[in-house]
């Protein structure tokens, strides 16, 4: 019966720590993600709004007088910001091979990747976060890289296959 009990934990556990990224976002984060889900371009400026955020609360802490917890809010916001830049550098694997016009947001993201990687190198050493702080900087490293690269790809796949007039130059011509 222990045995059991115990079994049963771990096969419960295990699915709410993979959930945990979303856990981190609010109903209305989530329903900005589902509202873009169409609009490859969209998509892509939601997942840099809601990064942005991230950041933006990033650098509040460390400008305003320190309060205890700092440390491990500044841990949580790196694993929250990891975790979304994940989830779009996923968005990025996906639209390349489908060739998902996002030629408008691509040049945003390359912008943004400068911005937060920036920012995510302000707070002091810590041993609480530093390890977290170093996977959101390969993280940035990667989707500047993959942003960059899409740029020319992007380029030269629609100079070569010009969207139709009727065709939206969005992205919402090629479904998921």
């Amino acid at each position: 019966m222990r045995h059991a009990l115990i079994l049963l934990t771990l096969a419960l556990s295990a699915p709410l720590c993979a959930q945990r990224p979303e856990a981190s976002l609010t109903e209305g984060e989530i329903e900005q993600i589902r509202e873009s889900a169409y609009v490859a371009n969209d998509r892509v400026l939601v997942f840099v709004k809601l990064i942005d955020a991230r950041v933006k609360t990033l650098q509040d802490l460390y400008a305003k007088p320190r309060r205890p917890g700092r440390e491990q809010d500044t841990h949580d916001l790196l694993e929250q910001f990891t975790a979304l830049a994940d989830e779009l550098n996923d968005n990025l694997d996906d639209y390349g091979p489908r060739h998902r016009d996002i030629r408008k947001a691509l040049p945003k993201l390359v912008e943004a990747t400068e911005r937060w990687a920036t920012a995510i190198k302000t707070p002091p050493d810590n041993e609480s976060y530093n390890v977290q702080r170093k996977l959101a900087l390969e993280t940035i490293h990667d989707l500047r890289d993959e942003a960059t690269q899409m740029i020319d790809e992007q380029k030269a796949w629609f100079a070569a296959h010009p969207p139709q007039k009727d065709t939206p130059a969005s992205g919402e011509s090629h479904p998921r």
